[in-house]
């Protein structure tokens, strides 16, 4: 019997593409799999070969998978079982199209003979059980592309045309399936010139629309620049200061998912989610760039002034897979956004006779004014409750800010306390805030796994609200985090239930049989009696967790995790916030 199977030209290509870890979860179709990998081991791992990772769920897993691309620009992939596995990555799948992160996700499929004809041939009851119809159709309204694997002989180049989709923009997952009779094919070893297979070139704005946009920044009176995920490009960030500064705009987060733009910049004038900012820059803007944003604003709630002239430059800007979504544009670009920023610096600075210094400086002062109240409003809500008083989100976060280093990574999932998080944790360095991208709540736990494998050096701290802690699988991620030594520190912000969904039943029902209720207890959305989150965490194999329910036990609960995960061991603190009320906000 031959070594080198369609198993083994797979494990190659993955290597050759790229990729240094493959997030696994074995099952009956993976025989082969399983032959090639223990060759590899019986044959000593090379340097820099590809590293298997269990993830007891494969939700988990593909979560791990994208925040290790988040964190590092670098695209991994995943293993699951047939039809069952593929679907158990559930919500995940969700994350990584809406958020665009090249993956590559791996399936078998049940066997294709059931008497003997080929090696892999059905000998489990369940090989039948697991005879799907249309397996790749689970994924089809998610992923970039989807293809079977039908022969060894061309295995290396269907994953190498998977992995050049889901790096080309826009990008996102790919998924590969393989029967266990295609993935035991034995075949003469070869190779694939990787370099021959790399994904499409930047986009670039045209000529004529670069200078159209430079012009409009320069001629505008209030310019404003929406974004949400441009950061994702750490080269692009100082592309932004650097047209913002020439330009006088500002800059507007909305949904942000990256540190797009740094918030200690005078420029940074705050973030938006699903409510516009109270006398924001948005409001008077005559120019609004949208970088790379997929909500700038909710049509029903905010917007800019109707005579305001729009720009948009996206890597997806027709958002394909969305059926309802149009913005009234003077121009619609498709580009990366690192290319057209370095197009727009160059646009303007080549129109200096057009440029108003002046008028540059006074638009950059009013600005810097907005920013000041801005931070001044944060300042306010960070201060220290009165003995007995109840923990605030603003409080904790801003305790937490204090103890952490300029780079660390935070991974934000705290949904109703998304803005607080990121108003309060104020990143400014490129590549240090994350969020999913996306709506499948759980992301936070494999995420910080997948960051911690991918910066080692670095400390990664995981916020999330009770409701996200408990989609992430707590148990899978501390086991996960335990024995790749990838520990993290998680800060629960508990207000006992998910709120958001009371949010959205009063923003439809502000005057309905919902608002009435004397408690959030009736709307089915809370979590009370609480269960012991931090100790869950330890069973599983975080090396410390606690419950913080008194604003003096704050900066001891952080100093002591930061303290276990600089040990190498995970650790989690449970803070107690208000339990939210009908009609609650923020908190």
């Amino acid at each position: 019997m031959s070594s080198y199977t369609t198993a083994t030209a797979i494990l190659e290509a993955l290597e050759d593409a790229g990729v240094t870890h493959m997030f696994v979860n074995l099952g009956s179709d993976h025989p082969a799999i399983l032959e090639a990998m223990s060759l590899r081991q019986a044959q000593g791992a090379k340097p820099g070969s590809l590293q298997f990772i269990t993830a007891p769920n494969e939700f988990v897993g593909l979560s791990a998978a994208q925040g290790f691309y988040q964190a590092s620009g670098k695209m991994q992939a995943i293993l699951v079982h047939v039809d069952a596995g593929t679907l158990a990555m559930a919500g995940a799948i969700h994350n990584v199209s809406r958020a665009r992160i090249p993956v590559i996700m791996i399936a078998g499929t049940s066997p294709v003979t059931e008497e003997g004809e080929l090696r892999g041939t059905r000998n489990e009851f369940i090989h039948y059980l697991q005879d799907t119809i249309d397996q790749r159709g689970i994924v089809r309204g998610y992923t970039v592309l989807n293809n079977e694997i039908r022969t060894g002989k061309n295995a290396k180049q269907l994953l190498l045309r998977a992995a050049q989709f889901s790096q080309s923009d826009p990008k996102g997952p790919s998924y590969l399936i393989a029967s266990r009779e295609a993935l035991e094919e034995e075949l003469t070893p070869y190779s694939v010139k990787a370099s021959k297979w790399k994904p499409l070139a930047p986009h670039a704005l045209a000529p004529e629309s670069a200078d159209e946009i430079a012009t409009a920044l320069l001629r505008a009176k209030s310019p404003v620049i929406v974004t949400s995920y441009s950061g994702r490009n750490i080269r692009a960030v100082p592309e932004l200061v650097k047209l913002c500064e020439a330009t006088g705009t500002a800059v507007l987060e909305a949904i942000p998912s990256y540190m797009n733009f740094p918030h200690d910049h005078q420029l940074y004038v705050g973030n938006h989610w699903s409510e516009g900012l109270k006398n924001g820059v948005l409001d008077n803007a005559d120019v609004v760039i949208v970088l790379d944003c997929d909500v700038p604003w909710v049509k029903s709630s905010f917007r800019p002034p109707a005579d305001a002239a729009v720009y948009h430059i996206d890597c997806d800007p027709l958002k394909v897979n969305m059926s309802l979504f149009h913005l009234d544009t003077e121009l619609s670009c498709q580009a990366d956004v690192y290319t057209a920023l370095k197009q727009l610096n160059a646009a303007v600075s080549s129109q200096t006779s057009g440029v108003d210094a002046q008028a540059v400086q006074a638009r950059i002062k009013t600005i810097s004014e907005k920013h000041d109240e801005y931070i001044a409003g944060i300042r306010a809500k960070e201060l220290t409750p009165p003995a007995g008083a109840a923990i605030t989100p603003h409080h904790v976060l801003s305790r937490l800010r204090e103890h952490l280093p300029p780079d660390a990574l935070v991974m934000s999932e705290g949904i109703s306390n998304y803005r607080p998080i990121c108003d309060v944790m104020m990143r400014s360095l490129p590549g240090t805030y994350f969020t999913s991208g996306a709506t499948a709540l759980g992301w936070n736990g494999g995420a910080s796994i997948g960051a911690k494998l991918a910066n080692p050096e670095k400390v990664v701290v995981n916020i999330t609200g009770d409701g996200s802690f408990l989609f992430s699988i707590p148990s899978t991620v501390h086991w996960m985090a335990r024995k790749y030594d990838a520990p993290f520190l998680t800060v629960i912000l508990n207000n006992r239930g998910w709120k958001s969904p009371m949010l959205s039943a009063l923003a439809c029902h502000s005057d309905g049989h919902s608002s009435r209720m004397k408690s959030a207890d009736d709307l089915f959305v809370t979590f009370d009696p609480s269960c012991d989150h931090a100790q869950v965490a330890v069973a599983a194999g975080a090396g410390w967790g606690c419950t913080v329910k008194e604003v003096a036990e704050i900066d001891a609960a952080i100093q002591k995790g930061l303290e276990t995960v600089r040990g190498g061991r995970a650790a989690v603190i449970d803070v107690w916030l208000p339990k939210f009320e009908v009609g609650d906000r923020v908190g």
